[in-house]
């Protein structure tokens, strides 16, 4: 397969005005998502897709490739498919600009169940949700799977309600906002208006399950250290900085 992975990358966020070019450790975080994307064996192109000239400066000065894209967008996938609609691929990998922590093999992972699993228009990644608080906290977005992985629903509530099954002993998931589309049903996804699960829970994935696409979930790995706000900049250096060192001194 041809796989291009695009990397969103707006400037002009409200919580975090600017957050692509924030300096964890010496460089713009979007340096940091683009040379872990580097290590994600099999992609085609990396693009940083943005719609601010001072990101593609940054990008261009670390040696990416960035393409500019309409302030307009109104999502991170219409930013994708702006990027991508003139490329020729089978498969388009979104990730997040604001993951610098992005693990190379779970991507790897939802890259072979795509190609494994020919009836999937759409993937992402889910991670095991251990921690109860998570469960409760509707920043974390649950996932609740079927029979092979196929994602039934996504929600902010702590789904499945655990009536008669004690915590510790229930298989429950964690969204990793990471998505692999087939470059057909992009194009159509980005197509589709809103529906009301989207717009009640604020997620845009659900908007694939309610027009009954096949969206799948590979499970991995993932350091769950993304940057929404800046005081989440020292967590991802602390992340980063320990990742590094034991890089460093591995055998």
């Amino acid at each position: 397969m041809r796989v291009i992975a695009v990397i969103p990358a707006r400037y002009a966020s409200t919580r975090f005005p600017g957050k692509p070019l924030a300096p964890i450790l010496g460089k713009p975080m979007i340096q940091w998502v683009w040379e872990r994307a580097r290590r994600v064996p099999g992609l085609s192109r990396i693009l940083v897709a943005t719609d601010d000239e001072r990101i593609v400066e940054a990008v261009t000065g670390f040696g990416g490739e960035a393409i500019m894209t309409s302030a307009l967008c109104p999502s991170g996938s219409d930013r994708v498919w702006e990027a991508v609609r003139s490329e020729d691929c089978d498969l388009v990998l979104n990730l997040q600009g604001d993951e610098p922590a992005l693990n190379p093999p779970a991507i790897t992972a939802l890259l072979a169940a795509m190609e494994t699993e020919g009836r999937a228009q759409m993937g992402t990644l889910v991670t095991p949700l251990r921690d109860r608080a998570d469960y409760e906290n509707p920043n974390v977005v649950k996932v609740v799977l079927g029979e092979g992985g196929r994602c039934l629903y996504f929600s902010r509530s702590p789904v499945p309600f655990l009536r008669g099954l004690d915590f510790e002993r229930a298989t429950l998931w964690r969204h990793v906002g990471v998505y692999a589309f087939r470059k057909a049903f992009l194009e159509t996804f980005v197509s589709w208006p809103k529906g009301h699960l989207e717009e009640a829970e604020s997620l845009e994935q659900l908007r694939a399950i309610e027009h009954g696409a096949f969206v799948l979930a590979a499970p991995g790995d993932w350091p769950g250290c993304s940057v929404d706000v800046p005081a989440d900049v020292s967590a991802a250096s602390a992340y980063l900085s320990a990742l590094e060192a034991g890089a460093r001194h591995a055998p």
